[in-house]
């Protein structure tokens, strides 16, 4: 490191990248998490199947930013159907209950993506939306640092969302339906809050930040089922961040994507590789022994 300053300057502007995108991730299952108390296991499909539906839409002949748009209209109509065939029948059942189903519509998915769209790796249309190419090359520390546009152009977009998603939550009177819900579904309703409209709001809203991570991650690699690992590493960052804190959900991000970078690069060689598919899940687990409520999370005391 002390060697050669611009790669590891290099290797923190990646590790920065990938955890900003791991923070937008950990943001969907936030949002479901806040409205219903429950760990949403299915955030990871959507981002797959918004960004297949995405481009099987502009395969199919429909425009790029059209098919944008139709691509929303699938995640409503999406949200809808949970809401009414998996959500509404269980009101008020035990926790466990609603985070199984959550299991059911992952694997949903998965069959229904692969019946239609197949299961081979598709390339995301980065340039039809005009996503920008090539690299900005930096000179510093006596070294060439290379910037990746569309690594620019994902940091700037999902921080975007972020700042939008944190302002949603905290300035809006449905931000505070949404937290009230999380809180208690049968004082939620006492007060004349509609569990139904919020849990299609929160889910349509989950599905719009799965469609643009499913952009950027499928811009940087290729759309595939094989995404639905990475937005898994969202778990870490929620461990790392608290379950309900956006702010967390950034801090955890940053942590877990500079740190599986810099575990890669400088000490992967010494153990022979493969550090950035585990290391996360390693500093989850001495963050569930030491502070299992996350950096920003709530420490829940129940007396007896």
């Amino acid at each position: 490191m002390v060697q050669a300053p611009d790669l590891l300057a290099q290797t923190i502007w990646e590790g920065l990248v990938s955890g900003v995108l791991y923070a937008l991730i950990a943001l969907g299952f936030v949002l479901i998490f806040k409205a219903s108390g429950v760990f949403n296991f299915a955030q990871g499909i959507m981002v797959v199947f918004a960004a297949l539906t995405l481009v099987g839409l502009y395969e199919k002949g429909v425009p790029a930013f059209l098919a944008v748009i139709l691509t929303l209209g699938v995640m409503f109509a999406l949200a809808v159907t949970i809401e009414r065939v998996v959500l509404r029948p269980l009101v008020n059942q035990p926790d466990i209950i609603l985070f199984m189903a959550t299991f059911g519509i992952t694997y949903f998915l998965i069959g229904f993506g692969e019946a239609v769209f197949g299961g081979s790796p598709k390339q995301m249309i980065a340039d039809q939306l005009w996503l920008p190419k090539g690299a900005i090359d930096l000179k510093l520390f006596g070294g060439l640092v290379s910037l990746q546009k569309i690594d620019i152009a994902a940091a700037v977009i999902a921080s975007v969302m972020i700042a939008a998603l944190a302002a949603f939550f905290q300035y809006t009177r449905i931000g505070r339906a949404l937290r009230a819900v999380a809180d208690s579904h049968k004082a939620a309703l006492s007060v004349g809050i509609s569990l139904n409209q919020i849990w299609v709001i929160v889910w349509f809203t989950a599905g719009i930040v799965a469609l643009i991570t499913g952009i950027m991650w499928g811009a940087r690699s290729d759309v595939s089922f094989a995404l639905e690992i990475v937005a898994l590493k969202a778990l870490p960052v929620l461990i790392l961040g608290g379950f309900t804190s956006i702010p967390g959900a950034i801090v955890g991000g940053l942590i877990i994507g500079i740190g599986e970078k810099l575990g890669e690069f400088y000490w992967g060689p010494l153990i022979g590789g493969g550090i950035e598919s585990w290391l996360a899940y390693f500093i989850a687990l001495g963050f569930l022994l030491f502070r299992p409520q996350g950096l920003f999370g709530d420490k829940i005391i129940e007396r007896i």
